[in-house]
């Protein structure tokens, strides 16, 4: 199973296989699930980070606290006063995609800042990547961009030792309000300490009814040890995992959009927070579970469509009928 996997996913499978074993590609999903569930002028509300973080204060969803925005070059020159005590943040592009852009701070002192890679930095440095941003240097497109200031992440100690340098976190497809199938992306030296599977961070499957690790992956391959860290992935196991779920739940309610991926991390003071949404998650989440997703699409899209479920209900059911042994 695991080779057909790594075969589907570099396109020698059979189509034919691609339907017995209930996997989606990537045609299915554009049309048959983003083109149909998500409509198109919902997409900035998650294509903007700043759009996404007002929604989430809006509907009360929890994420990390915004400290202030950079628009334009008067916010760059008074960036000093945006920050004020602040003396840890994260600075990252409204429209930036795969961790471009992203600017950690651990530590300040008066105009000289630490970065999570230990590497100062002045203030010169730092306005000329707040500059960066808005001329749109990292965001999609290369569009006129916007910067945001957040409070730091200070991720659970329980997954101490299971990514290197960035923080973990935990992806959740979540199908008209029902989450389907879920993993960990946890980064490595490889990835430079980016949750980015295409430069290879690891995806470790998570089983929605126990939060449990049920595989894990690197470049498509199944491993058993971190890379960098040698920490067991298999005993990978995600606290407060039903609060996860009913956050991730909670995003269809607050965002419309029927297919979405959630990112959610895990501070060891605030709990799950949203990192951000998706509205064109990919397809590495199921080589992940070993699983496909379109059973599980399906069969919530066979529900009543008259009865309205409420965010409970809809996370009892996933736990029912997704776990590891439902595959």
């Amino acid at each position: 199973m695991f080779d057909w996997f790594k075969r589907t996913l570099t396109h020698y499978a059979n189509p034919l296989d691609l339907m017995h074993f209930g996997i989606m590609g990537m045609n299915q999903r554009n049309v048959n699930y983003i083109g149909r569930y998500n409509q198109r002028r919902l997409y900035p509300l998650v294509d903007n980070k700043l759009l996404t973080k007002r929604l989430a204060m809006e509907y009360g969803v929890n994420s990390p606290k915004l400290i202030g925005t950079v628009e334009d070059q008067h916010d760059i020159d008074d960036i000093l006063n945006i920050l004020g005590d602040k003396t840890e943040f994260c600075i990252k592009p409204a429209q930036g995609s795969g961790g471009k852009g992203i600017l950690v701070v651990t530590a300040r002192s008066g105009e000289s800042f630490i970065k999570g890679s230990g590497q100062a930095i002045n203030m010169h440095d730092l306005r000329r990547h707040l500059s960066n941003i808005l001329a749109g240097l990292f965001s999609l497109g290369g569009k006129q961009d916007i910067a945001l200031i957040e409070d730091l992440i200070h991720f659970d100690p329980v997954f101490e030792g299971y990514s290197y340098e960035g923080v973990p976190d935990t992806r959740v497809i979540v199908f008209k309000g029902f989450p389907v199938m879920s993993m960990m992306r946890l980064s490595t030296k490889a990835s430079d300490g980016k949750a980015n599977l295409h430069q290879g961070a690891v995806g470790v499957g998570i089983c929605i009814r126990t939060g449990k690790a049920v595989r894990a992956v690197q470049h498509n391959d199944p491993i058993e040890y971190h890379p960098d860290t040698g920490k067991d992935l298999f005993k990978l196991q995600v606290p407060h995992w039903h609060e996860v779920l009913t956050l991730a739940a909670s995003c269809y309610n607050m965002s419309g959009l029927g297919y979405i991926g959630t990112d959610i991390v895990l501070d060891k003071n605030r709990g799950p927070m949203l990192l951000e949404l998706n509205a064109r998650p990919g397809l590495a989440i199921q080589t992940a579970n070993n699983a496909g997703l379109v059973p599980r699409l399906r069969l919530i899209e066979a529900l009543s469509k008259r009865r309205g479920y409420s965010v409970a209900e809809r996370v009892a059911f996933a736990q029912e009928h997704f776990g590891v042994y439902n595959g």
